[in-house]
């Protein structure tokens, strides 16, 4: 996908990102220079006519926690119910598998590479995704246990999924926003348009910053 900065008075799809704990801000920033109006995602009216939704890495059972306390798991459930593109890193596939948001028929196992000292990256090869190897950086990182017929894996490490998709919901196990790599927000954003969102304006080519 081709895109870049929205110039003033340019339609733009409206993006919300779980803003509840973990590194929203540089999901933010990245969705805004990708030509999209980011909006932070804090309690259910924030949901109000997003054209999709980025759940951003962090910590699983503080998000939980924050999801109860402001009563978002139902009305996240039908936000998505119709389709709306959704994307979830690290943490964020963690809440949108089965045993949190079920919203991705997944099962993922938390800190499956190690705790925070095994944190690592690597180049990774994304079906879908072109240019070239992906780099990925990994810090307490899941990886998908087990999937159902449904879901389509795009990437593996040592015969473990880190990146899958089902419909319109993209997950990930890793942080591109810290590595400067914005395809995978680009072909997110790619959902969200062909979904109905308006497309970011067409500039010069998304790649590694």
């Amino acid at each position: 996908m081709v895109v870049g900065p929205r110039p003033p008075g340019v339609d733009a799809p409206v993006v919300g990102v779980l803003a509840l704990q973990g590194d929203f801000a540089a999901h933010t920033r990245m969705l805004r220079a990708l030509g999209a109006a980011p909006r932070e995602v804090r309690v259910p009216a924030d949901l109000d006519g997003l054209h999709g939704l980025v759940l951003p890495g962090g910590e699983s059972t503080t998000m939980t926690l924050g999801i109860e306390r402001e009563q978002l798991a139902e009305p996240l459930r039908e936000f998505a119910a119709d389709g709306t593109p959704l994307f979830g890193t690290c943490a964020g596939l963690i809440m949108l598998d089965r045993d949190h948001l079920g919203l991705i028929d997944v099962r993922t196992e938390r800190n499956a590479f190690g705790r925070q000292v095994r944190s690592f990256e690597a180049d990774l090869e994304i079906a879908g995704i072109e240019g070239g190897s992906v780099r990925a950086v990994f810090i307490r990182a899941p990886w998908v246990a087990e999937h159902g017929e449904g879901v389509e894996v795009l990437a593996e490490i040592d015969g473990h999924p880190v990146a899958v998709r089902e419909g319109n919901r993209l997950a990930i196990s890793f942080h591109p926003e810290l590595s400067g790599e914005t395809r995978l927000h680009a072909r997110f954003l790619e959902l969200v348009c062909a979904r109905g969102g308006p497309p970011p304006p067409v500039t010069g080519m998304a790649g590694p910053a």
